[in-house]
């Protein structure tokens, strides 16, 4: 079930998803990059979960999970059955909930707990104890709306880890691309905020925790991974046409770059597809 976040927290979180998933194959899930820093909260069992697919990554146990963004798949255990809550956060949203860059939370997994303290705990016992997924959901609300305020009173100034410490030329970057859905040259984009290329590299590489070319690939990937997991699915080659690949070759290398898979092998064996 899909759920945006109270109007003050849209410019930080972009969505909730609670899922209650049962009756599956046990197997592995492959948790898609995305323009999103994901925090997940078991309704049930611990997360078994491991930063990369296919690296070898130890598997480990989290009761509530935060990772930053992803170049890889993230693998997720499981015994045929899921239930919990994601939130997925904006770069903006790393400094004001978590106040740090989002850069810090680049390729890892990390107990919630280790970024919220003892509010986690407290975030998790409210919407375990919801009755409903609305209910939940509201409780989302109120927790990061306390955790925002909290970020934002702890600033002071221009200090980095503080939420105001994103330089407006980022987060305009940010916007652009997110918006062109990568499909636009960074160099253009450095212009016409007034930077080098370089500069703006660098700054968006220490913010976001990927370059601008790297966030763009994971945007144009996360749009044909929209496209490719609805129900009745587009040929291939129309995925790539419409996502901006040069050819269905193209895609096919970054779906392998992404998720360790083709496209047509990621397809047949995702079990948990659309399940979101």
């Amino acid at each position: 079930m899909l759920a945006r976040p109270a109007p003050a927290l849209r410019e930080y979180v972009d969505a909730y998803v609670g899922f209650d998933l049962r009756g599956l194959p046990a197997g592995v899930h492959r948790g898609p990059p995305s323009r999103a820093l994901t925090a997940v909260i078991s309704l049930s069992d611990p997360l078994e979960v491991a930063a990369d697919a296919d690296d070898g990554s130890p598997v480990t146990r989290y009761g509530s999970v935060a990772g930053g963004l992803m170049c890889r798949s993230v693998a997720i255990h499981h015994d045929g059955r899921q239930y919990g809550l994601q939130v997925s956060l904006t770069p903006l949203g790393a400094r004001a909930v978590y106040g740090m860059p989002a850069a810090e939370l680049a390729h890892r997994l990390v107990p919630l707990d280790g970024l919220l303290g003892a509010h986690a705990a407290e975030l998790a016992d409210r919407v375990r104890s919801a009755p409903t997924w609305a209910a939940r959901f509201a409780a989302l609300d109120a927790s990061l709306l306390s955790a925002v305020g909290r970020a934002a009173g702890g600033a002071r100034g221009d200090d980095v880890r503080g939420v105001r410490g994103m330089r407006p030329e980022v987060a305009e970057a940010w916007r652009r691309l997110v918006a062109a859905r990568g499909r636009v040259q960074v160099g253009a984009v450095a212009a016409e905020l007034g930077w080098s290329r370089r500069h703006l590299t660098e700054r968006f590489r220490g913010e976001v925790g990927l370059s601008p070319k790297t966030f763009a690939r994971v945007l144009r990937f996360e749009h044909a991974h929209e496209l490719a997991a609805v129900g009745a699915p587009l040929p291939w080659s129309d995925v790539a046409a419409r996502t901006g690949y040069a050819d269905q070759a193209h895609l096919v290398r970054e779906w392998r770059e992404f998720t360790g898979r083709t496209p047509t092998a990621w397809r047949r064996g995702e079990v948990l597809l659309g399940a979101g």
